[in-house]
């Protein structure tokens, strides 16, 4: 592996460069791109070229790193759009929020070129999972609004339940707080987002660390589309901008795709935490258990794909793989070879393995290697722990103590664990005692063995899945996870749900006229019987 791979070469496609730097200078508040004049943060991509013989990383451009009071100004903006529920935005017809999340939808998808791009250059997203980013993000805020029509049809009846008469409906909660992740800066962040924004609350919005220029070409997008207020994006650290925000009080949802250290920090400082919906989507220690039965080349294949795709950097990856000491050898043997085949490279090339967008991330995984070796673990794989500038490739570790950090942690990244079992009941209890309750893997050909392994796990872990590796999709079904993994539910179906709150009007039987003429009058939008289409 050469030690500094060239950020640009002749099998580059144009339309990938980048030409010159973007600097972009405004923020988002109350309805207004605002010019920002003060301090800049630089970016820079993880892909590195050589500037007179030295390994540098290419330059990007700069974002606003704003302060305490613009966070607290787009804080203010959101609440007065909200206003306690008496916003235009919260209380405008269902038709209209959907016009508006529908204008804002076929904006974006003019951006789409300069956003994959982007994705390329600043976390590294080979080409072809960039384009799929953006074009399922799509496919989702479009799915969105399909479920939301339906579920507004749910509310557009009244029951009479033993002489009270309700319509039910699902209202908004309030000012939301939303802070996305950077390795799926677009997907994950639009997909709390945007159904908190539809449901009608209104929000404060800061981009992750990384990823952060690929937001910027929307932001005319959400001035245009949705009114004053409802829509703020900020820029810059979060401990400025997410924290002061926090310890106001005024943040009725938190909104958060990263880490649970961050989301407790974050509730602790609300004076009043027990009032803080929560909508989290957070670490995983996803196991893959093969059976001693199961189709290795299967299990090998979805391994590879479960433990290395977009480098392991995803709380859905395979992130520690317990393998039967019967198969144990040929599943490694196997395993290895299929890792060290992997391309690497550059993302425009679509290589496999692509660089890290963590400043030290590459020093973590070191260390995870180190440690793990120190205490009885050999890298299997010939080219694992191989560096070129912040590629590492993947190392497969075994045997590996249960005492290192790689077993106990969700290492995010190329680094995966092996441990050898006989007893089902060791790797039980290990996930049991887990910090973490995501998803499972399981490989087996024999249905009388997995349906035991089945009603185990399914009380541990929220997704079980047979015979592949973990993931999300498809996006109408839940996503969640149990102790430290999640709060709440997402899917196109669920995130509504996770951003709002049922709601009822009722009166006795014997006042139904007054119902009967708020409802023909149309004196209401809560209370009606429009039928969305």
């Amino acid at each position: 592996m050469t030690h500094a791979i060239p950020a640009q070469d002749a099998l580059l496609d144009p339309k990938d460069a980048m030409t010159e730097p973007l600097h972009y200078t405004k923020y988002l508040v109350d309805g207004k791109l605002h010019e920002w004049r003060g301090d800049m943060a630089d970016v820079y991509s993880p892909i590195r070229t050589l500037v007179d013989g030295a390994e540098q990383p290419v330059y990007l451009g700069s974002a606003p790193d704003l302060k305490r009071e613009q966070g607290l100004e787009a804080l203010d903006a959101a609440r007065k759009a909200y206003d306690f529920g008496r916003g235009d935005w919260p209380t405008m017809p269902a038709a209209e929020r959907i016009a508006a999340m529908e204008k804002f939808i076929d904006r974006m998808v003019e951006q789409r070129e300069i956003v994959v791009k982007l994705l390329m250059w600043e976390i590294c997203k080979r080409k072809k999972d960039a384009v799929k980013e953006f074009t399922r993000t799509v496919e989702y805020l479009r799915d969105t609004i399909t479920e939301y029509k339906e579920l507004h049809r749910e509310g557009s009846s009244i029951q009479n339940v033993e002489g009270t008469l309700a319509q039910i409906r699902r209202g908004p909660l309030g000012v939301v707080l939303c802070l996305g992740p950077y390795n799926y800066p677009l997907n994950e962040t639009f997909c709390v987002l945007l159904p908190a924004i539809l449901m009608g609350n209104t929000a404060v919005f800061k981009p992750a660390k990384y990823g952060v220029l690929l937001i910027t070409p929307l932001l005319e997008a959400f001035r245009d589309c949705f009114p004053p207020g409802v829509v703020n994006i900020v820029f810059g650290r979060g401990r400025e901008l997410a924290a002061p925000i926090m310890q106001t009080g005024q943040v009725d949802v938190l909104a958060l795709i990263g880490n649970s250290k961050s989301s407790n920090a974050l509730i602790s400082q609300h004076p009043k935490p027990n009032r803080v919906r929560q909508v989290l989507g957070l670490e995983a220690k996803n196991p893959a258990i093969i059976l001693p039965d199961a189709d290795l080349d299967l299990a090998v294949k979805e391994c590879v794909k479960g433990a290395w795709s977009y480098n392991g950097q995803r709380c859905t990856a395979l992130k520690v793989i317990y393998v039967h000491k019967y198969v144990r050898r040929e599943f490694l043997e196997k395993f290895a070879a299929a890792t060290d085949a992997l391309s690497v490279g550059l993302p425009f090339r679509d290589a496999v393995i692509t660089p890290l967008p963590e400043r030290g991330k590459v020093e973590a995984m070191q260390a995870y290697v180190t440690e793990a070796v120190e205490k009885g673990a050999e890298v299997v794989n010939a080219k694992g722990g191989e560096t070129a500038g912040a590629i590492f490739f993947p190392a497969i570790l075994f045997p590996t103590s249960r005492d290192t950090a790689i077993f106990r942690e969700e290492q995010f990244g190329p680094v995966c664990p092996v441990i050898e079992f006989e007893d089902l009941e060791e790797v039980m209890a290990d996930i049991a005692e887990s910090d973490y309750g995501q998803q499972a893997s399981v490989f087996s050909q024999d249905p009388s063995a997995m349906g035991p392994v089945i009603d185990q796990l399914v009380n541990q872990v929220c997704r079980v899945n047979l015979n592949a590796s973990c993931q999300r999709g498809p996006d109408a079904l839940p996503f969640t996870g149990r102790k430290d993994s999640a709060v709440a539910t997402l899917s196109v179906r669920a995130a509504l749900r996770s951003f709002s709150i049922r709601t009822l009007v009722a009166c006795g039987e014997g006042r139904k006229n007054t119902l009967e003429g708020v409802v023909s009058g149309r004196h209401s939008t809560f209370s009606s019987m429009d039928y969305l289409l």
